[in-house]
């Protein structure tokens, strides 16, 4: 993963993409979720990563449109055998990604 370049106009800079990090807990590790989640972003054209994390959550980092992003996130709520008991999206800086993938 990079920072993602901005493309400027004079002194106005236009953002090619968005990138959020979301942080899901529930039963959502030992599921499938991980690659249920890379199945959407495919689907989606989403670049990003995700990866669960030692306290039992999943981080996800996801960069694309705005308006996919959101459709991502809704759709998360879809996968089938993960609990989700909380999901916090926030705005992070812009980040590169050559794909979606999945981390160990």
């Amino acid at each position: 993963m990079r920072r993602h370049p901005s493309r400027g106009v004079g002194n106005i800079s236009v953002l090619l993409v968005k990138t959020i990090e979301i942080r899901i807990s529930g039963r959502v590790q030992k599921v499938g979720f991980r690659n249920c989640i890379r199945r959407i972003a495919v689907k989606l054209s989403v670049r990003g990563e995700v990866m669960n994390l030692p306290d039992g959550t999943v981080r996800v980092y996801a960069s694309g449109d705005r308006m996919l992003l959101d459709k991502f996130v809704s759709m998360i709520y879809g996968c089938p055998r993960a609990v989700i008991r909380d999901l916090q999206t926030r705005d992070h800086e812009p980040l590169f990604f050559e794909d979606f993938s999945v981390k160990r």
